[in-house]
């Protein structure tokens, strides 16, 4: 089972980014994004095998002296797959560029996905997963995206089973 370390939203700040998915499923055949139960979340690392506890250890040894993080957005940003993703980009922060290689430090990047590993990480925070084809207007992140600016979110670290990459 996959494994990954995210940032997760826990606050009453979710509610912006709870709006966003919201504008978002409108180019959805269904809401991706509440269908996982799961908050509104920065993944730093997903790891296809490794022992839980080991994780854990190392999250602990990442996050100890850092409980939170508090990150803002200034745009939308896609990836180009089958289906159109949308997320919310974060402005710059040294911070998160720091936990994300701290954790690296901890975990050899060679047990995670190649997305997550230093120099390809792109942080973000996912707003739609499944946007058809059909549905991949030019002016669709446009239109989301006047929401994005100046969302702040305060997200504490968690180590969670990976949910957004389940069938």
């Amino acid at each position: 089972m996959p494994y990954g370390i995210s940032l997760k939203c826990l606050n009453d700040t979710a509610s912006s980014v709870f709006k966003l998915w919201d504008e978002a499923a409108a180019f959805e055949e269904a809401a991706s994004m509440r269908a996982l139960h799961y908050p509104p979340h920065i993944t730093l690392a997903v790891y296809q095998e490794i022992a839980i506890d080991r994780l854990a250890e190392a999250a602990e040894r990442v996050f100890r002296v850092r409980p939170a993080v508090t990150s803002s957005f200034s745009g939308i940003g896609y990836f180009e797959n089958e289906l159109l993703i949308l997320w919310a980009r974060p402005n710059y922060d040294e911070q998160l560029f720091q936990l994300h290689a701290e954790l690296h430090r901890e975990v050899d990047p060679a047990h995670c996905h190649a997305h997550y590993r230093p120099g390809n990480w792109v942080p973000h925070c996912t707003i739609a997963t499944k946007i058809p084809r059909q549905n991949r207007r030019q002016r669709s992140t446009g239109q989301i995206e006047t929401g994005c600016n100046s969302r702040s979110l305060s997200m504490p670290q968690t180590v969670c089973d990976f949910r957004p990459w389940r069938s």
